[in-house]
């Protein structure tokens, strides 16, 4: 625990410390969480802190049913408010054994726009 006003807070250094935020999945309940400026455990709290020159992207992953409920596609708009850019979910068969959209984009294609990110990032930076 702090014992002064200058200890470290954990999510203020993550924030300070990383080029770049990937959250992957992005469920449901995190989602709504962070729409709406929720910041109740150490992941969304750095979310609530992140430095909006800094690229932050989400890959989002539910259920169909909770992919196609209205109040998602808000929630993923207010995100992209934000300035986050998000990985689109694809349609597969799901964990639960339903099939269709809400699965987390596959790997390669979250790796392929991390470096993407990134290197659009770098190159703005050292203008």
């Amino acid at each position: 625990m702090w014992k002064c006003r200058s200890d470290p807070v954990l999510h203020i250094d993550l924030r300070r410390w990383a080029d770049l935020m990937l959250v992957a999945p992005l469920d449901a309940n995190t989602l709504g969480k962070v729409a709406s400026g929720i910041c109740d455990n150490l992941l969304t709290c750095v979310i609530r802190a992140w430095d909006l020159r800094k690229p932050l992207l989400f890959c989002p992953a539910m259920n169909t049913a909770m992919w196609e409920h209205p109040i998602t596609s808000q929630q993923v708009g207010q995100l992209q408010a934000f300035g986050y850019i998000e990985i689109p979910c694809v349609a597969k068969k799901l964990v639960c054994g339903d099939k269709g959209l809400g699965a987390m984009a596959e790997v390669s294609t979250i790796v392929d726009k991390v470096k993407e990110v990134l290197s659009q990032h770098a190159g703005f930076q050292q203008s």
